[in-house]
């Protein structure tokens, strides 16, 4: 049983989301050193690396044929070539997190009052066996989509991305082999033989399925609630990122303790921790253009990031289609430096950073009802590093 959290935090800001990709969190040589030291400490408390998490699966000789048919794209600009780089190097520490924090909030938690002694027996590094398959499903999961939203949209095909035969040849092995992981993923989950928690798992799944689609659907010019002139409404942006970023951590957290059967108090936290973390991570990967560049520098961003999309709602649907013709060259390619300008130039970034240390402060707000421990120190510790730009 944990103590309540302390007083709420006032909102003052509300917001709205839809995906970033591409872009890693901490890009800037400082800040990407301070994440990485931080996740590295991190590692340490849990037992071993995360990065070997899903290492039993990734030598499986299922996978070990799909790397030999990956080789044929080398020379290619199909996504697919960087995500299977990310497993062998990910140099920002960004590609195994999830299961990270799994594995600190289990640690952190310790046995619950409900557990039977010969249930804890079985604790490795203070973590139940069952809540080290649950970070393992959990990575699963997430490097499946990964796999999966690299699929390159053939339409828009031009011969400098390499040979069309081998860009479907690419997405065919994008599909099969995120099928592949998402089975073993949902294989795992069944052998939990939890009840509840696969249903939390799952809801998961549904709801990144949902939040893709709807950054798929949704038009970038046109965009999540433009023109609503009353101020900025951040709230579609955060339903959609909850979605297709923050679910899946927020519901692994809470199965975590599921999994030990501590109460639901417990439950809330760990799912309120996961949440608001992804949130804030989120905002800070979609920030860091707008923060760390200069003016006239040439740098690329999504369209549907964070501080561009409150500023399409802060200058009305009609500026933002403006400021887009006046950005686009003569080869109707967009000149992200212009646009960055005008971006800069109002309060979408500022609202953004805001955000961020708002999500920021509540994820540090939720894990102080746990007990002091190194584990909880290092959940602190990332809850503040998302918060550094």
């Amino acid at each position: 049983m944990f103590l309540a959290p302390g007083s709420s935090l006032t909102r003052w800001v509300s917001v709205s989301v839809r995906g970033l990709r591409g872009l890693s969190l901490f890009s800037s040589s400082e800040s990407s050193s301070n994440w990485s030291k931080v996740v590295s400490d991190a590692e340490k408390i849990v037992g071993y690396p995360t990065s070997f998490m899903s290492l039993r699966c990734l030598l499986s000789d299922e996978l070990s044929n799909v790397a030999m048919h990956v080789r044929k794209l080398v020379g290619t600009q199909h996504p697919l070539l960087n995500t299977a780089r990310g497993f062998v190097y990910d140099s920002k520490n960004n590609l195994q997190m999830r299961g990270l924090i799994v594995l600190l909030l289990s640690k952190a938690a310790g046995p619950s009052h409900a557990a039977s002694e010969l249930l804890t027996k079985d604790m490795v590094s203070g973590i139940y066996p069952s809540q080290r398959n649950l970070a393992e499903i959990t990575e699963l999961i997430h490097t499946a989509f990964l796999v999966h939203r690299g699929i390159v949209n053939l339409k828009e095909w031009t011969v400098s991305d390499g040979p069309l035969k081998d860009m479907e040849f690419g997405n065919k092995m994008a599909v099969l082999s995120g099928d592949f992981l998402l089975a073993n993923a949902c294989t795992g989950l069944a052998e939990l033989n939890d009840t509840k928690v696969v249903e939390l798992i799952s809801s998961a799944i549904a709801d990144l399925v949902q939040g893709i689609y709807y950054e798929n659907y949704y038009n970038v010019e046109d965009g999540l609630g433009d023109g609503l002139g009353d101020g900025v409404d951040t709230t579609p942006w955060e339903d959609q990122a909850f979605l297709s970023h923050g679910a899946l951590l927020a519901k692994s957290c809470q199965a975590a303790m599921k999994l030990a059967k501590h109460d639901r108090e417990a439950q809330r936290l760990a799912y309120l921790y996961g949440k608001h973390l992804s949130l804030g991570h989120k905002l800070n990967s979609d920030l860091q253009p707008f923060v760390k560049s200069r003016l006239g520098a040439m740098t690329s961003f999504s369209l549907s990031a964070a501080p561009v999309v409150f500023h399409r709602q802060i200058v009305g649907k009609e500026k933002w289609h403006q400021q887009l013709q006046e950005a686009k060259t003569l080869r109707n390619q967009l000149d992200y430096s212009k646009l960055l300008a005008a971006v800069k130039s109002e309060k979408g970034v500022s609202l953004a950073v805001d955000l961020c240390r708002y999500h920021s402060n509540r994820a540090l707000e939720a894990i102080q009802a746990f007990p002091s421990s190194e584990a909880r120190s290092a959940l602190e510790n990332i809850a503040s590093a998302v918060n550094k730009f």
